[in-house]
């Protein structure tokens, strides 16, 4: 979530917040986690906290957190189902804090790249190759044992939407991608790749929130005093940035500050039913209707033909 600081009460997004993070249990159980960022100009300065953990994301959410909550300009919740790497490793639960590739040869241009980012908070469901591009990139050493982890040590250097849309284009796999910048804590990065499903949706308040089921708004609108004004299912191929730029003296509502387009690539393993685990019928006929990606055939695949739902 990216909260409006014009909203007359921070307790119905707080509230849609802890409700879609239960929801979420439905995709995966592994391991939990959320992360509170950000801090509204006048109030001491920015701060990241992490909190994480085995299991269900009930059991790692605290009632005494919502003081903190109500007060985080942008709050990023996760659920999963740990297709690589154990879920008995606290690092590789989401969010996970990430640092950046020093230097890394630039997918577009062939250039090297060196630099030394802040790195960023980060959250990813899906399942990719990442040997593929520990393979193409030449990657600092890991700290955990997922596939999420080189996918962000890249994205923590790019500066530009180009510059990560270049990155998503190399990635051969599942993936819906959230990332923060420690630097800029109150912009957030979405993207969705190939399949993994994002939905986006905006409430009348002006509050930005991201799922990965469209479903779940309409059952937070039920039984939360939030009433939304939009909630889209983002196409693959999709990068967005959302959130407020920091400009003195000014408090803005969050909008959507950048966005692009690429080709993802998945392989044709990935054509899954568990895509859509949870989904309503409807929408999960819009959503496959709409894919558009690449298909790069492994031994046992499909050829690419979708699953039979």
């Amino acid at each position: 979530m990216v909260r409006s600081p014009f909203a007359s009460d921070a307790g119905p997004a707080s509230d849609v917040f802890v409700m879609l993070g239960m929801l979420a249990e439905e995709r995966g159980t592994d391991s939990a986690g959320l992360a509170l960022l950000g801090a509204w100009p006048g109030t001491g300065g920015d701060r990241c906290r992490v909190l994480k953990g085995r299991g269900r994301f009930s059991g790692i959410w605290r009632p005494e957190l919502l003081p903190e909550l109500d007060r985080a300009p942008v709050a990023l919740g996760h659920t999963r189902w740990a297709t690589q790497g154990s879920p008995a490793e606290p690092g590789n639960a989401s969010p996970m804090i990430v640092p950046g590739a020093a230097a890394f040869t630039d997918p577009g241009t062939g250039s090297v790249r060196t630099k030394a980012p802040a790195g960023v908070v980060a959250m990813h469901n899906g399942d990719i190759d990442a040997g593929d591009l520990r393979s193409r990139f030449a990657l600092p050493p890991a700290s955990g044992t997922t596939d999420s982890e080189p996918i962000f040590q890249l994205l923590a250097g790019c500066t530009s939407p180009s510059e990560v849309t270049r990155v998503l284009e190399a990635v051969v796999g599942r993936a819906a991608l959230v990332w923060v910048h420690r630097d800029r804590p109150t912009e957030v990065h979405l993207a969705r790749a190939a399949l993994s499903p994002l939905t986006v949706a905006v409430d009348t308040e002006q509050n930005i929130y991201w799922a990965s089921n469209p479903r779940w708004f309409r059952e937070a609108e039920r039984n939360t005093r939030v009433e939304f004004a939009t909630a889209v299912m983002l196409r693959e191929g999709t990068y967005l940035k959302v959130g407020m730029e920091r400009r003195p003296g000014r408090r803005d509502r969050p909008e959507v500050l950048a966005t692009d387009a690429f080709l993802p690539t998945a392989r044709d393993t990935d054509m899954d039913d568990r895509v859509w685990t949870g989904f309503a019928r409807a929408d999960e006929e819009c959503d496959r209707a709409g894919l558009s990606h690449r298909v790069v055939e492994r031994a046992g695949g499909t050829g690419g033909l979708p699953a039979v739902a």
